[in-house]
């Protein structure tokens, strides 16, 4: 990461967040174009994605800040979650089932 004369870091300042905003949004929009393609690859935050995506994802890295990257796949895992538990077309609906103590009778 570049440094600038005033000790702030190129990455913080607009030019620098915009280009990780647009490696980020080309990321995700290959995530969601390719989502019927088996995910290969994992990411922070347990993201899997398809190994199709692989140069955005190497993009959006190199970019971002390491604790940006975190940060957006999480916001990106937790809005999969959600849409997931609304879609009423989804058999994964709903809350997860948890085994019952009747299974761990020995």
């Amino acid at each position: 990461m570049e440094s600038n004369q005033g000790g702030v870091m190129a990455d913080v300042l607009s030019k620098g967040r915009d280009n990780c905003y647009k490696a980020r949004d080309a990321f995700y929009a290959c995530v969601e174009k390719e989502a019927d393609k088996q995910p290969t690859e994992l990411a922070t935050a347990g993201l899997l994605f398809p190994s199709q995506c692989k140069e955005s994802r190497a993009l959006y890295v190199s970019s971002c800040r390491a604790s940006w990257v975190r940060h957006f796949d999480r916001q990106f895992c937790a809005k999969k979650r959600v849409q997931r538990l609304l879609d009423p077309d989804d058999s994964r609906r709903g809350p997860m089932t948890l085994p019952q103590p009747s299974t761990f009778k020995t």
